[in-house]
């Protein structure tokens, strides 16, 4: 999997709902952290600590990509803030993605993409700091 299908794969895995920004960055990262043969070319993301953890605009890049090929919709709040959403073509185009992977790989990207979405931004926040505290190093997150 490159990374365009794996923001594909991960946009699926949310079953119709969106992504914040944050969700999004930390769902590829645990992904690409710990399930890095989740990506076969050798291409995955590389994380670096930014404003809130690990960062790679990549994923937005993706994301971008994915838009323009009509499998990812980007709705923006009245304050600018961006949910990510699959497509109904993306979505079906990510299931067959996920299909495709072990059962192994295939339940850790699910069970991951569940977590992310089920914390608030400043929970989802800590809980990177607190197991992957490298990743805190240039934070202006204070919660």
């Amino acid at each position: 999997m490159n990374r365009r299908d794996a923001v594909l794969a991960v946009l699926a895995a949310a079953d119709g709902n969106g992504y914040g920004p944050a969700q999004l960055q930390k769902a590829l990262f645990l992904i690409s952290r710990n399930a890095p043969d989740v990506f076969d070319d050798g291409r995955g993301f590389n994380f670096t600590p930014y404003d809130y953890g690990p960062f790679d605009k990549r994923v937005y890049d993706a994301a971008d990509s994915l838009v323009s090929e009509g499998l990812c919709s980007v709705v923006r709040s009245s304050s600018g803030y961006r949910t990510y959403h699959a497509t109904e073509d993306g979505r079906r185009m990510g299931q067959q993605l996920l299909d495709g992977l072990d059962a192994g790989k295939r339940s850790y990207i699910e069970e991951v993409c569940r977590w992310v979405r089920s914390l608030s931004f400043a929970q989802l926040v800590k809980s990177i700091y607190q197991a992957y505290p490298e990743t805190r190093k240039n934070s202006i997150f204070v919660g």
